[in-house]
């Protein structure tokens, strides 16, 4: 008797996003709305944000000209259709190079920032934790950095580093931006988390013999989460104003690398007078990123910050 062959199995349906992460989503794209409802200068600033983010990593496709090409029949053309933000002093577009110059800031601001915020988020969070003599000695720390200007101690830092290239970026310059971000970091982190401290919950992980590396980073790191994403988005914009003015300074990017700091560098002060758009440009372009970072800093801690929506 002959044994039928067993129908194949049907094919598994592609999974559908189950019901927490339907809702998760709907959560997420409500608190952008109402982000952008309650706070409209910090989602004119977001739309900037973004529009520089996209124009950094399409610079390939947005940017028109090569950023490095030269042309010499071309040199310092006022802007027209064909160069809308005229050429520089050897002929190169420098709507082109802003558009390149928007990826080499974000990274640095955006890496130094990063950096800084972090290891100053875990010395605040440690400082206040701890207490005592370990507080005393943090706080000292950071009292001797608070007493350099943020351009002086970057300036300090880059002369003692030099240059050190890791993959065409600059890991030194960017070390050297996120010292001067540590203490100004501590120093609020640490004032929310003595709030932390004393909690109920810390005393019960004490109790229960939870290591303090766990209690600091499972108990105390979530509720510092909104000053350290405020102090964060705040210290892009100075990490961008001090690239630009060690760049402009010769000791931040290197030519012929795209940098706004750069480019008011060199020729830009040579020829202010017969081609003022190679300063008014890259300016404009270092004042509205720095305002952009700084508005949506302002408008995240007033929708983070509950005592602000009193």
């Amino acid at each position: 008797m002959a044994v039928a062959e067993a129908a194949p199995a049907p094919a598994p349906a592609p999974a559908s996003p189950g019901p927490a992460e339907a809702i998760a989503a709907r959560s997420r794209t409500a608190a952008l709305r109402r982000f952008c409802r309650q706070q409209p200068l910090g989602a004119v600033s977001l739309v900037v944000i973004l529009a520089m983010m996209v124009a950094g990593l399409l610079s390939e496709v947005v940017a028109p000209y090569d950023p490095l090409a030269i042309d010499f029949a071309g040199i310092l053309s006022p802007p027209s259709w064909q160069h809308w933000a005229g050429t520089d002093a050897f002929g190169r577009d420098v709507f082109s190079r802003l558009i390149h110059g928007s990826r080499t800031a974000l990274v640095i601001g955006f890496a130094s920032s990063f950096l800084g915020s972090t290891i100053g988020a875990v010395l605040g969070a440690a400082s206040a934790y701890f207490g005592g003599r370990i507080d005393d000695l943090i706080q000292r720390l950071v009292d001797i950095l608070l007493a350099f200007p943020l351009i002086v101690l970057a300036l300090v830092v880059v002369a003692v580093l030099g240059k050190g290239l890791v993959l065409g970026i600059d890991v030194n310059l960017i070390c050297a931006i996120a010292i001067p971000i540590v203490p100004r970091v501590a120093r609020v982190v640490r004032a929310a988390a003595l709030s932390v401290r004393v909690m109920p919950y810390i005393d019960a992980a004490r109790a229960a013999g939870y290591s303090h590396v766990r209690i600091v980073f499972r108990h105390m790191a979530p509720n510092l989460v909104a000053p350290y994403l405020i102090m964060l988005t705040a210290h892009i914009a100075q990490a961008i104003l001090l690239e630009a003015s060690l760049s402009f300074l010769g000791l931040g990017v290197a030519e012929p690398t795209p940098a706004w700091g750069l480019m008011l560098s060199g020729n830009a002060s040579d020829f202010f007078r017969e081609a003022p758009w190679l300063i008014l440009f890259p300016g404009l372009a270092i004042s509205l990123a720095v305002f952009a970072f700084n508005l949506f800093g302002d408008s995240l801690r007033d929708w983070l910050d509950p005592r602000f929506k009193l």
